[in-house]
């Protein structure tokens, strides 16, 4: 019985691997990733980090992410497309995480989450070019609408992800939602009067906690800050990417670019292949 499971993994194993024949590149950075992070497993593993190695076993399903799209939208996934996706997995699971990319590099996050914006709004475009080109659809949607609605669909997922990393944070205590220095503070709870009138706190360079000070140079923003920057950048990623797809649906510019980043929709005929 076992035997008989292997057996079919392995064939199910093998059977994904027939659709890198034509990309070459993308196979050859799809088992260099898969190699480093389970390197990355074994590492966290000897240190006693369980975090990071969660982080790390989290990346290698990830990793499956481009199979499980082209399976589930039946589409094909672009090399550029599928490569970024692969690089983004262990860039910010692995490299962010494990490696402490986050805290080693400030612009690190914001870079992914850029990215995290422009690749979900190509994913949403997929998703209604692929209404578009279904043979029971009764509607075509104009160029404009798809940008807008696929605009949606990414700021969509860069909400529910800083819901996630709230989560994390609230009930597990982690801090996804980095903390930022501030200087200065404006709040209408430091009005004594019990009033609404906004009280401004300016060049703070220290606070204390319980009698102590934090050492920090100012005072520590809880979150907000690194979550309107991440769901802002992922606002200039989704933009540009749907600005791209207008263009290209309207007046086929940026031909080959939108090419490289827009999965391509199969569409069965009339005699059902």
């Amino acid at each position: 019985m076992l035997k008989g499971k292997m057996g079919r993994l392995m064939k199910k194993f093998f059977n994904n691997l027939k659709k890198y024949e034509n990309k070459k590149s993308v196979l050859f950075i799809y088992f260099t990733i898969r190699i480093l992070t389970l390197a990355a497993v074994i590492i966290s593993c000897i240190r006693g980090n369980w975090g990071d190695c969660l982080s790390c076993v989290l990346a290698l399903f990830l990793l499956l992410l481009p199979s499980v799209l082209e399976r589930g939208l039946k589409v094909e996934l672009p090399s550029a497309l599928e490569t970024v996706i692969i690089l983004m997995v262990y860039a910010a699971w692995v490299l962010g995480e494990s490696e402490s990319f986050y805290i080693r590099f400030p612009w690190w996050d914001t870079m992914l989450h850029t990215m995290n914006g422009f690749l979900c709004a190509a994913i949403g475009y997929a998703l209604f070019d692929l209404l578009n080109k279904h043979p029971a659809s009764t509607f075509n949607l104009r160029p404009l609408y798809m940008a807008l609605m696929s605009f949606c669909f990414s700021m969509t997922i860069g909400v529910l992800w800083e819901f996630f990393e709230f989560g994390a944070d609230y009930f597990f205590h982690l801090d996804m939602q980095k903390d930022t220095v501030i200087t200065q503070i404006s709040s209408v709870m430091l009005d004594l009067s019990g009033g609404n009138k906004v009280v401004t706190i300016s060049d703070i360079s220290d606070v204390s906690v319980n009698g102590r000070s934090l050492g920090m140079g100012g005072y520590i923003d809880i979150g907000l800050y690194d979550t309107m920057g991440d769901l802002f950048v992922n606002f200039i990623g989704a933009a540009v990417c749907n600005l791209i797809g207008f263009f290209y649906a309207s007046k086929k510019k940026f031909y080959k670019f939108a090419q490289s980043f827009i999965p391509k929709v199969f569409v069965k005929d009339s005699s059902g292949k």
